[in-house]
């Protein structure tokens, strides 16, 4: 069944002016089983990593430019696609690809030119696309076509041309593209299948799904357990493809013990931040001198996804309105969410009399540790920033953090039923104030696991 806002998404990436989206798997008019790259094509739709036209056409003879390219690559990646402004004069922010652009730049999976410009009409020729997927799965290629070629080729990717060279500029239509693409992701699709093992993990969390692919959308081939001993073998993005004993197939990383692949990177668009403001709609939180919790929290976030917004992350609010929401409800959408990061945004009270900063974490979970330097972060930049009595970093029980199986922890920025601390709560310019502190304690944290984002300060 053809969906409607889902077709109009994927026609963009059929025609980068516009903007529509797919097709459901496999239903493509011009692509029959027989058809060569019928498998390809056909297993790249279930993840929406390819599309097609509105109208049900796949067009495999089609060229394809450096913007579909980027859009192709960024969605088997799980690359943050968000339309945004770019570093190159040419793509502005409401391209179509400019979020996959951006991000693949950044991944260091793709360049632009010494003019400043992207060309993302410019059509791809083989030689580009063997190094575009070489950078983006890892593969050592000593920085040469020929080196992308041999890679491909050496993995059962690519066999070649019929005049046995590798026909590097040679334009690529999109059923080639399709092909090379599906088969990085997935080597039972190459042409001699056949991977190792390099490293052993344990799973994190109970009832995991091992998918067909590397995404959600994807089937669940069944579920793993907490303590499951796995092997992995590569990763696409944040998925590792994994063996235990008779199954194999693709896990998100968070569901792991350790980085590995892509992970060990620090690639800052794959990391998702989920900030969640405090109660809303039928819930007003603590009051003081007329002002509610939900309120504040909920300013204060949105000016925290605003310093976000201008950054590689990805990043989800669990409301951005007056709304009522469980706590099992903001647990469940960070998990959904696959969120590396979770803040929960609160105000205190306490009959008055007490006042200050302070920021909880749960000390008894996996990831406590990577809590308490999140927490410890965020204290910091808030102290020094609001100049509020300084309540330090405390062990919390609350639910959204107990539950949740990411760093997690909840900021309370100040107490609401006291005089000083209101004023700043009240004070529009002051949220602002806390959502950037927020935002520094944030970029301290990732620092401090490793990722540069020294860069992002001054966003």
């Amino acid at each position: 069944m053809r969906k409607f806002v889902l077709g109009i998404l994927v026609f963009l990436l059929m025609f980068p002016i516009s903007e529509i989206e797919s097709e459901a798997a496999g239903s493509f008019k011009d692509i029959s089983t027989n058809h060569r790259a019928y498998n390809e094509i056909n297993y790249l739709a279930q993840g929406n990593i390819v599309s097609g036209t509105l109208d049900g056409y796949f067009r495999p003879g089609k060229v394809v430019t450096r913007g579909e390219a980027a859009a192709m690559m960024g969605r088997a990646l799980n690359l943050n696609g968000r339309k945004r402004a770019t570093q190159f004069s040419d793509v502005g922010s409401q391209y179509f690809a400019s979020g996959y652009i951006q991000s693949a730049v950044e991944a260091g999976i793709l360049t632009g030119y010494k003019d400043g410009s992207f060309k993302p009409g410019q059509i791809v020729d083989r030689g580009e696309m063997a190094v575009i997927i070489s950078k983006a799965f890892g593969y050592e290629f000593g920085g040469t076509l020929s080196g992308a070629a041999r890679a491909l080729i050496s993995r059962g990717i690519s066999q070649g041309t019929a005049d046995g060279s590798f026909g590097a500029d040679q334009k690529i239509i999109r059923a080639d593209y399709a092909i090379f693409l599906a088969r990085a992701v997935n080597y039972k699709l190459r042409l001699t299948p056949g991977i190792s093992y390099p490293a052993d993990r344990s799973v994190t969390e109970d009832s995991v799904p091992l998918r067909t692919g590397p995404s959600n959308l994807y089937s669940s081939l069944g579920t793993l357990q907490t303590g499951n001993k796995v092997e992995a073998s590569y990763a696409v993005g944040p998925w590792v493809y994994i063996r235990l004993g008779s199954k194999e197939g693709f896990i998100h990383s968070n569901y792991l013990n350790a980085p590995f692949g892509m992970g060990n990177q620090k690639i800052l668009n794959q990391q998702m931040i989920v900030i969640d403001p405090g109660h809303g709609g039928k819930d007003p939180g603590a009051v003081g001198y007329g002002l509610k919790e939900k309120d504040v929290v909920l300013s204060t976030s949105l000016k925290l996804k605003s310093y976000l917004s201008r950054t590689p992350f990805q990043y989800k609010l669990t409301r951005e309105t007056d709304k009522f929401i469980e706590l099992s409800d903001r647990v469940a959408f960070a998990k959904q969410a696959n969120a590396n990061v979770f803040i929960s945004v609160h105000a205190n009270a306490y009959n008055g009399s007490a006042n200050g900063t302070e920021t909880y974490y749960y000390a008894s979970n996996n990831s406590s540790a990577d809590s308490k330097i999140l927490a410890s972060k965020i204290q910091g930049r808030l102290v020094t920033a609001w100049k509020l009595y300084d309540r330090g970093i405390k062990h919390g029980n609350f639910h959204v953090l107990r539950e949740n199986t990411m760093p997690a922890v909840l900021v309370e920025l100040g107490f609401i039923d006291n005089k000083t601390d209101n004023a700043k709560l009240a004070s529009d310019a002051w949220r602002r104030e806390a959502a950037k502190a927020i935002y520094w304690g944030i970029l301290d944290y990732y620092k401090e696991k490793g990722f540069y984002v020294t860069h992002l300060y001054n966003k």
